[in-house]
């Protein structure tokens, strides 16, 4: 029986992660923007099928579901990731359409691309999209007139604000545990944060080239020392060995999105033996 099974009646429950992926293409990432900039993501081969099979095969043999934040612009170029992600049991979310930075948006520019993505994603799906989570986990202090505009739109919650700092990122007086907010509009909105841990005083999140870079034991646990439901975020490109490594990369960037690609896979596969995880819905509904 799979760690995500129920427990027998009067068992103690196990605390559940969150597994979520933030589906995209290799390209879209923000590390690869100067190397692969909009203009030329029409002639690049997106790759993010076999990658998303990949992991959708391995939550099938492991036997736990997953929410997939999918980017509107990597589903209208792969319809099919979409349809599979849904067929299989998980719970299909948005990405946003561009994988622009919101605090580079307008509100107008955010809301419509949000609209557009979570109404596509929900035709593919065939089910209602409730979850968001911003590109480069973007919603900070001076973007979080967002959150009110994901209330508007009919999202229920979002997992966007990483409680860090960092140089793209992060609001870190942001509580770590999942809490409702209650926004400027006076309406409310599920926050389920980036989870993190410790490493020499500094606060790191949990997933990404984190994942990649440290030690299989330093996210295993952060998670289980966790009193509150954690997750975990993760990227199909980054069990993607094959992908193309652009020239004229600069070494941070090459490091941020390469390190550890090839070994992510088992080191994933040994996590989901390790602790129990679920879709981000049905743990904040836990």
């Amino acid at each position: 029986m799979s760690r995500a099974a129920a427990t027998a009646p009067g068992t103690a429950v196990a605390l559940r992660h969150a597994l979520t992926v933030d589906v995209e293409c290799w390209y879209h990432a923000e590390n690869l923007r100067p190397v692969a900039p909009r203009s030329a993501w029409d002639g690049l081969e997106t790759r993010v099928a076999g990658s998303t099979e990949l992991l959708l095969d391995l939550f099938d043999r492991r036997g736990v579901k997953a929410t997939f934040f999918v980017l509107g612009d990597a589903a209208a170029r792969e319809p099919g990731v979409v349809r599979a992600i849904a067929a299989r049991g998980h719970e299909v979310a948005c990405h946003g359409w561009s994988h622009e930075l919101v605090y580079r948006q307008t509100p107008e520019v955010f809301r419509d691309e949000t609209r557009r993505a979570k109404a596509f994603l929900e035709d593919l799906a065939g089910a209602a999209v409730t979850g968001y989570r911003a590109s480069t986990f973007s919603i900070v202090e001076r973007s979080l007139w967002a959150l009110d505009i994901l209330a508007e739109e009919g999202f229920l919650y979002d997992s966007s604000i990483a409680p860090v700092r960092h140089d793209r990122y992060g609001i870190p007086s942001s509580p770590r545990a999942p809490h409702l907010r209650t926004l400027a509009s006076g309406a409310a909105i599920t926050e389920f944060p980036v989870s993190c841990g410790s490493l020499m005083g500094l606060r790191l999140p949990v997933g990404g080239g984190f994942f990649r870079l440290l030690p299989l034991g330093w996210t295993r646990g952060a998670l289980a020392s966790r009193q509150t439901p954690g997750t975990i975020y993760l990227h199909p490109w980054e069990f993607d060995p094959g992908q193309p490594r652009p020239a004229g990369l600069k070494a941070l960037n090459r490091f941020r999105h390469y390190v550890g690609i090839g070994k992510a896979l088992g080191k994933l596969d040994a996590l989901l033996q390790a602790l129990p995880f679920g879709p981000m819905s049905e743990v904040l509904a836990r």
